[in-house]
């Protein structure tokens, strides 16, 4: 089964993202199996967290974007704007695809944790994220 689903995003930042793909994930009636699930951008990323303390979340964003931050001079691509580089940066330094093994039919994720789309621009919009089950 292959799904493709939109996430609308109003800001950068960690989005939790798991309870769209264990839908479908039991809507594909994969009893046993994998999950892929795809980012269709260069600014955005997924990354499996902990999903019950939101500082954890909070720490991750102001870590990368020490990390990366905005205005290096080194930057030549900065036509979309101060966020965009760092935002390329940030998809490559961190993943576009995950795999998650599923055990009766839901994904296998520990108890603290969650699946977040990774928005790395400031701007508002929607992410493609494409589900393969099988």
């Amino acid at each position: 089964m292959i799904e493709t689903i939109k996430i609308e995003v109003s800001a950068q930042g960690l989005h939790n993202i798991t309870q769209r793909i264990n839908q479908a994930v039991r809507l594909s009636d994969v009893d046993e199996g994998l999950c892929t699930i795809f980012v269709q951008h260069t600014s955005a990323s997924l990354i499996i967290q902990e999903n019950a303390d939101p500082s954890a979340k909070h720490d991750l964003e102001n870590w990368l974007n020490r990390l990366v931050p905005e205005h290096d001079p080194l930057y030549t691509h900065t036509l979309e704007g101060a966020d965009d580089m760092p935002a390329h940066i940030k998809s490559a330094i961190t993943a576009t695809s995950i795999a998650i093994p599923i055990i009766q039919n839901q994904m296998a994720l520990g108890t603290w944790q969650g699946l977040y789309l990774w928005e790395h621009r400031r701007l508002r919009g929607q992410r493609t994220i494409i589900i393969h089950v099988a």
